[in-house]
């Protein structure tokens, strides 16, 4: 299956719940799916979403 990805990086001021909350709803309205997370030294978290190519277009995500 082939797939898109959305690299975000969340600054190290938000904490793992508010990081989880935004996923989610990226999840939940761009059908996105986590498929990394990696914090960084600095605090920082690179996530790295996707989803199943489709014909339509659907809204990227938002940081």
């Amino acid at each position: 299956m082939d797939y898109e990805y959305a690299p975000l990086r969340l600054p190290p001021d938000i904490d793992r719940l508010t990081a989880a909350v935004r996923l989610a709803i990226q999840a939940e309205y761009g059908g996105w799916e986590l498929a990394r997370v990696r914090l960084m030294k600095d605090g920082t978290r690179q996530v790295l979403l996707r989803r199943p190519l489709r014909l339509a277009i659907l809204p990227g995500p938002s940081a």
